[in-house]
């Protein structure tokens, strides 16, 4: 065999997770460790400068830019689904928000049969994960000495004071760390941020460890499938142009390929439900009819307004001169429009007073939003968006075809459960508050679509979000963890039913956290390099 592609590691997927356990693995020089990634080994400019995301997400530049299948509950709308493809992944093209959820969602983890998983437990890998430059930061809770940067905006919008008054008007405290003492209240969002550049997993993870010698980065290479030797994962098979190699793997394969790439890495390679595999001519390896399931993801309604205010992003003759004036102060010193992340500022609140924890969050974007930046519009806006924190409606992930570069069939089932249209309902109502206001509603407002009378029938209001809500981008949950037999993988994310084969990235998640969905990839893989390395005890 030759031992230029023999590893004891084959990591599938360079974005979060995979970049995360490169640096750790790779931190023994006796250990190889390859690096799989699809897309390119670096986003450039599209990439370190924060604004350009506004490039990325509606495109197809790094970006799989998938579509779901119709939606039921989206009256039949396919919606659409942006994820990283580049090293570093999402974390690449992602608005940057560094959130991680409310300290219940993981002792719910913890009581589900997650052992290890409680808040206390996966803390300490939060704080080794993040370099907090917050000025003040609660060293209680924060971590400073990271590879990825946390900080404050570098040069955050004046129109976010109104939107921040608003919520005040309404009863919303003020919070200036939503990773703090507590999560209620609407403040401006840390970032994943470095001196006005985007601290994505590749940059944070994979910049200082590119000369090592036992590393190999792959890059324009995508997994096929893992291969077996009986129960036991030996390597990956990757596409690279019109070529395929193989990498053998000693130690164990680790897919780290997301939401959606990995439950369809897993079909392919012969562990899913046993009679889909087989009706596709799959050779059935481990029948695990839980891959592909339990896709979670939080549903997001926004309400859009004109406004004729040039500290906000729009098209316009003053825009475009704001913009190339921005440029220059970008290249001068990181700093000005283009280090914003649009995402500004948020928050979350309960849409009911009795619930014991926010069950909804506020982005409130720099610029009019109209199908994920897809649709253009002349003018200057902001955005208002609410999303439910966790939804009951469950989808799934699975196979197309049994071709390894077609798109999986992604059906996040949105709407589909009553309590999730009740909730966002509430949340909707609540979010039209804020445009009532005396810090909003002194402000010449359109709405760019017909919106329902928000004070008036549930009815309508829901027929609006059937018409516009999709995703917020955070898919979890489909590579389910659990002590259960039915889960894909175990409590230190071994797949149930074979040998060396781990999956690491968001779709372990067993349920969706209060929030975005980065910060916790990170910390799922800080955890898991410690189990594969031995230096933490993997549950029984």
């Amino acid at each position: 065999m030759d031992d230029a592609l023999t590893f004891d590691y084959v990591i599938v997927g360079g974005g979060s997770a995979g970049c995360v356990l490169a640096h750790r693995l790779s931190s023994d020089p006796g250990v190889r460790v390859a690096l799989v990634e699809a897309g390119p080994a670096s986003g450039g400019r599209w990439v370190s400068i924060p604004a350009g995301l506004i490039g990325t997400v509606p495109t197809h530049r790094l970006n799989w830019a998938f579509d779901t299948v119709p939606q039921a509950g989206l009256n039949g709308r396919r919606g659409y689904q942006p994820r990283g493809k580049v090293m570093g992944g999402s974390s690449a093209i992602n608005a940057m928000c560094y959130i991680r959820g409310h300290a219940s969602d993981y002792d719910d983890w913890a009581a589900g049969g997650c052992t290890g998983w409680g808040w206390s437990e996966v803390l300490p890998y939060f704080k080794r994960a993040e370099g907090c430059l917050v000025p003040d930061a609660d060293a209680s809770v924060h971590g400073f000495d990271g590879p990825l940067k946390v900080s404050e905006l570098r040069s955050p919008s004046g129109f976010n004071r109104l939107m921040l008054d608003a919520a005040a008007e309404c009863g919303h405290a003020r919070n200036g760390d939503f990773n703090g003492a507590q999560q209620d209240g609407v403040g401006l969002y840390h970032v994943t941020q470095e001196r006005g550049v985007r601290s994505d997993a590749a940059h944070a993870y994979l910049d200082p460890v590119r000369g090592r010698a036992n590393l190999a980065l792959m890059a324009n290479a995508h997994a096929a499938r893992i291969t077996f030797d009986g129960q036991r994962a030996s390597g990956v098979e990757i596409i690279e142009g019109a070529s395929k190699r193989h990498l053998a793997a000693h130690r164990e394969v680790i897919v780290s390929a997301g939401a959606f790439g990995s439950p369809q890495l897993l079909q392919l390679s012969g562990i899913g439900p046993g009679a889909e595999l087989q009706r596709l001519g799959i050779a059935c390896v481990a029948d695990r009819a839980q891959v592909g399931a339990n896709l979670q993801d939080h549903p997001d309604a926004i309400l859009s307004r004109r406004l004729n205010d040039t500290r906000l992003f729009g098209l316009s003759l003053a825009g475009l001169r704001t913009l190339w004036s921005a440029w220059g102060q970008y290249k001068r010193d990181q700093s000005g429009m283009l280090s914003t992340n649009y995402a500004e500022s948020g928050g979350f609140f309960r849409t009911q007073p009795d619930l014991e924890r926010p069950d909804a969050q506020w982005h409130f974007v720099m610029g009019m939003v109209d199908s994920h930046g897809r649709k253009r519009h002349l003018g200057h806006g902001f955005s208002l968006h609410a999303c439910i924190l966790r939804p009951k409606s469950r989808g799934s992930v699975k196979l197309a075809s049994t071709d390894p570069l077609a798109a999986p069939l992604i059906d996040p089932a949105f709407l589909t459960h009553p309590d999730d249209v009740a909730a966002l309902t509430r949340a909707a109502r609540k979010t039209a508050e804020l445009l009532r206001t005396k810090a909003l509603g002194l402000y010449a407002q359109t709405p760019l679509q017909p919106e329902p009378d928000w004070q008036g029938r549930d009815e309508a209001i829901e027929a609006f979000l059937r018409a516009h809500v999709d995703t917020i981008y955070h898919p979890v949950g489909t590579c389910r963890m659990g002590a259960d037999a039915d889960s894909v993988v175990d409590a230190a994310l071994r797949v149930r039913g074979v040998q060396a084969l781990r999956v690491v990235d968001a779709s372990v998640m067993p349920s969706l956290i209060g929030g975005n969905t980065n910060a916790p990839t990170i910390m799922i893989a800080e955890r898991a390099a410690d189990l594969i390395l031995g230096r933490s005890s993997a549950p029984a």
